[in-house]
């Protein structure tokens, strides 16, 4: 009974987190419609945080002790954690921004990565096609959820496809090792780890009440890393650039509901033929 009353939600409970989901997307949404050259990351911060205020909500990052912004910020080499201030973004930037909401108590939890209009031509296209593996391998993810057994089989699926990826292209692209995806709930770090590679042990198994963030963190050369002094910032040892995506899905009794997207992960998860399903 433990270990259902960590994992696993009921359907009252599922339906508690569609708002703080769709709060979340508004924020990034937010965001999204400002990032431009000449516009700081503490401008695009700002933007999240009138979200939140306007929607009656609250950052869950702030409650992360140490950390006072709405938002974190990563901007080219730096993958993820990293902290909005006065860096000014420049054509052709690669900036993934992770935000979230708690709502009513129940949390959300969403990262999308851009690249800043107007780069140097081959520079930028490297960058936006390493965003787009990012975010395909989370659709394979997520879709592969909805038919896993187990959690481990999520994993396998992001893997998978950031190799094909990586043989396609001729490139290089790393997974972050020692930075994983969760479950999401009354907090927004709950168990399950969720694996962006293949494990041995494929951890617990899939069923309705679940409720996960899935989101590879992948760069385009090693997957080496080191914390910056900040003590929050996570940044590549080579100085490849990093992308980050990532959706909070709930698993249900009529299949699975992406929370943090406005159509429940429709548009991403059709090339892989799943259909989501509101929760009711």
């Amino acid at each position: 009974m433990g270990l259902r009353r960590s994992l696993y939600k009921t359907p009252a409970q599922l339906r508690a987190m569609v708002e703080p989901g769709q709060i979340t997307a508004a924020m990034l949404d937010a965001v999204r419609a400002l990032v431009a050259p000449g516009v700081t990351t503490g401008e695009l911060d700002a933007a999240a945080a009138a979200v939140v205020a306007e929607r009656g909500a609250e950052s869950n990052f702030q409650l992360v002790r140490g950390y006072r912004h709405t938002t974190c910020i990563s901007v080219n080499d730096q993958v993820v954690h990293g902290i909005p201030g006065s860096r000014v973004l420049e054509p052709g930037d690669i900036v993934s921004i992770d935000a979230g909401a708690q709502f009513k108590g129940w949390n959300g939890d969403s990262a999308i990565t851009l690249v800043v209009p107007g780069g140097p031509s081959p520079v930028a296209a490297a960058r936006q096609r390493l965003s787009e593996v990012t975010e395909g391998s989370l659709w394979a993810g997520i879709a592969a959820l909805a038919s896993a057994g187990r959690v481990g089989e999520i994993g396998d699926a992001v893997q998978g496809y950031i190799e094909r990826a990586a043989d396609a292209d001729g490139a290089e692209y790393g997974i972050l090792r020692d930075y994983v995806g969760h479950g999401i709930g009354r907090r927004m770090h709950e168990g399950p780890t969720v694996f962006n590679y293949r494990v041995a042990d494929l951890g617990p198994a899939v069923r309705p009440g679940l409720c996960l963030a899935i989101e590879p963190m992948v760069t385009s050369g090693s997957d080496a890393t080191f914390v910056e002094d900040d003590d929050w910032t996570v940044t590549t040892v080579d100085g490849s650039d990093g992308a980050h995506w990532e959706h909070s899905v709930a698993v249900h009794e009529g299949g699975i509901w992406v929370l943090t997207a406005a159509d429940g992960g429709a548009a991403g998860l059709a090339p892989f033929g799943v259909v989501p399903v509101a929760i009711a």
